[in-house]
């Protein structure tokens, strides 16, 4: 069957992926700034329940793709530590846990989807879309990361093992966690622990699959996550919370890479042996306060106040950027990220104010960001330590006066100021001294919708909404080889803005759910990566236009049975030759391909369901080079609740051991990163609460 042929069923659609109308309207989605029915919001929302994340953690560990089996608009995972060139409708998108940012605007090294473990995850809350109702860098949407809450006193116990079905003991791997809950209606104290040893991955002809040295890998690794989060009711109005979450992952450094050959299809491998340098490693803390008052000038005041702290080693290599005649020929190094952010959030709500029928949200956000990129070993800054301080008050209305129709307007004021001192680049970028600076940046950024509830059943949308993010300042400002350059002056500092217009419609009645929309995101002054030639990639500030239709469908057969189908296509355009047109393809690194996934959910009886999911990835041609061969894979669980010993689960991830070379591998071009996709995977795991 064609795509083409498909694409009637993929008009079939629902964003927020619940149980029923009814269930959809009580979900508060707190991604907004304030807990409002998703029923009210002029725009794409999925709010992906636990659930849902426990049948994908049956096939994978791996958030980015379960992300994708999800989200068909989000990026095919990678299947690394790194994250980067993993977007939603072709732009990055902000992480979020618990509504603080993991992104690192300044210096993105493309880590960010690795910063929690998925044990500690409730929901997760998706906004797709350039917004800034979160700040900055949400320039393709939020995934917000909701972490798991108190409940009755209770343990629970997680266990589980993968291997691949066609390898050995190097490639096993192993996973435990645990979760104590203790809860009143006064106190609540959640706390958990979560280990993994990931064995190495091998494709659908049980070869090894590259590891990934210098961004870092998944496999061969350990990773560990402590995790607390504690409420107390203070007052009859006022409450508070406090939450820690821990996360560290390294790699063992037991394998080296080879190389492939992508003209010849030949995937890159890996043998044993240990590397140069150390291992890529992420070592994360994210911490935040939380005070709410329920009745301050008749609404509602929630304050956080955050920090987290982020370190990221890369791995090494000898390449040309890293040379320096002062350090001798042929010289090795590795880079680490560091960033420290500190930030405080005021929200004040006040629902039908004075009996008007306006909803009011308001407040002001602070951030100060600490970045700088480091190489480990000869101590030499790459990207020097840059301050950026950002307050941004703003004020969003929602009017629900005339029968079935929602109308919302909002404006964020943002004021960013850059501090970076004098520095000079790497011998490789002719050791350019570059005069430091302060500049600022002042944006005020709009958005406007309307929800007409034009039936019981029928939802109709339509938003403009603008985003705001930066360019990845440390790329810009380590790239300089130009001298009598100044911070102050250098036009690539300037922010991105982009624009996103999105019109929709939700269908909901008993038996059937389906959503579909279509967005334009457009940016004067973009911001596309683009590799040199070690492989290193730099920002190019050009014009860009997305444009993108998505879709997602859930069929009710009767209780015990669901059918449901997503479907996304995104195509991207830059301005390559400045004359102010688009007309150059974005390739695979900033947009994601075509896609759509079908999966069929089954509850069998005496506690026995299934699902089984298909992942239909279709080819793409870029007129940038780099075009796209799709592939499809198939993945199946089976889940067995027992009254008294807990929940018992089988994953085949790829079932049909299909091998293939992974989107970004193909749409990269490079040898080194030629990367086959994981074949099929055994999961076998055990959860018990008691």
């Amino acid at each position: 069957m064609s795509r083409f042929a498909l694409l009637p069923l993929a008009a079939l659609s629902f964003a927020a992926l619940a149980n029923d109308s009814q269930e959809v309207e009580k979900i508060a989605v707190t991604a907004t700034r304030a807990a409002v029915p998703v029923s009210t919001v002029p725009a794409t929302v999925s709010v992906i329940s636990q659930q849902q994340i426990q049948q994908q953690l049956t096939f994978t560990q791996d958030l980015s793709q379960i992300l994708g089996n999800l989200l068909p608009a989000f990026s095919p995972s990678r299947q690394k530590l790194t994250s980067a060139g993993e977007t939603l409708r072709g732009r990055e998108p902000l992480y979020m846990i618990d509504g603080v940012p993991q992104s690192n605007p300044l210096r993105s090294g493309g880590r960010d989807g690795n910063t929690i473990d998925p044990a500690m995850i409730e929901r997760i809350e998706v906004i797709r879309g350039s917004n800034a109702i979160q700040g900055m860098g949400a320039s393709g949407g939020i995934i917000n990361i909701i972490t798991k809450s108190a409940g009755e006193n209770a343990h629970q116990v997680t266990a589980g093992f993968s291997a691949p079905t066609s390898g050995g003991s190097d490639s096993q791997s192993m996973k435990a966690s645990y979760l104590f809950s203790h809860g009143d209606n006064n106190n609540g104290l959640v706390a958990g622990l979560s280990y993994r040893t990931t064995g190495m991955y091998r494709d659908g002809r049980g070869e090894l699959i590259g590891i990934d040295s210098t961004q870092g890998d998944t496999m061969d690794s350990d990773s560990l996550d402590l995790f607390v989060k504690f409420t107390t009711q203070l007052s009859q109005e006022q409450s508070l919370q406090w939450m820690v979450n821990h996360y560290n992952i390294e790699g063992n450094g037991d394998y080296q890479p080879v190389d492939g050959d992508v003209d010849n299809g030949v995937p890159a491998t890996s043998i044993e042996g240990a590397p140069e340098g150390g291992a890529p490693r992420n070592r994360v803390t994210t911490s935040s306060v939380d005070y709410q008052h329920q009745n301050v000038l008749g609404g509602q005041l929630s304050w956080q106040l955050f920090y987290q702290d982020f370190a990221a080693l890369y791995g090494g290599s000898a390449a040309g950027t890293f040379q320096d005649p002062a350090y001798g020929d042929n010289l090795f190094d590795q880079s680490q990220n560091k960033s420290e952010k500190l930030g405080s959030r005021l929200t004040w709500f006040k629902g039908n104010w004075g009996g008007s029928h306006l909803d009011v949200i308001s407040g002001i956000d602070w951030l100060q960001d600490e970045t700088f990129q480091e190489l480990a070993i000869t101590g030499r800054k790459w990207v020097p330590e840059t301050q950026f301080n950002n307050i941004a008050p703003f004020a969003q209305l929602r009017y629900r006066g005339v029968d079935n129709l929602t109308l919302s307007y909002g404006a964020r004021y943002e004021y960013g100021k850059l501090k970076v001192d004098d520095f000079t680049t790497l011998a490789s970028y002719n050791s350019t001294f570059v005069e430091g600076g302060s500049p600022s940046f002042n944006e005020l950024l709009n958005n406007a919708g309307v929800v007409w509830q034009s039936t019981p059943e029928l939802r109709l949308y339509a938003s403009y909404s603008e985003g705001f993010s930066m360019p990845d300042v440390g790329r810009v400002l380590r790239g300089i080889n130009v001298a009598g350059l100044s911070v102050n002056s250098f036009l690539d500092l300037q922010p991105v803005i982009s624009d996103n217009r999105e019109i929709g419609f939700e269908y909901a009645n008993n038996w059937l759910h389906l959503q579909s929309s279509y967005f334009q995101s457009d940016s004067d002054l973009g911001s596309r990566l683009a590799a040199n030639a070690d492989g290193i990639y730099s920002v190019k500030r050009e014009k860009t236009e997305i444009s993108g239709f998505e879709a997602d469908a859930q069929i009710f057969i009767d209780k015990d049975a669901t059918l449901g189908l997503t479907y996304a296509r995104a195509d991207g355009q830059y301005d390559g030759d400045q004359d102010g047109i688009v007309e150059t393809d974005l390739g695979g690194v900033n947009i994601a391909p075509e896609r759509l996934n079908l999966y069929w959910l089954q509850q069998w009886s005496n506690g026995l369901s299934s699902r089984i999911q298909l992942n239909m990835l279709f080819d793409m041609d870029f007129n940038s080079g780099n075009d796209f061969d799709g592939y499809n894979t198939v993945d199946l669980a089976v889940n067995y609740q027992h009254e008294q010993y807990g929940l018992f689960s089988l994953g085949m991830d790829n079932l049909t051991d299909k091998q293939y070379i992974g989107y970004y591998a193909q749409t990269n071009g490079a040898d080194n990163r030629y990367f086959a996709g994981t074949g099929r995977t055994l999961s076998l795991n055990w959860q018990h609460a008691f």
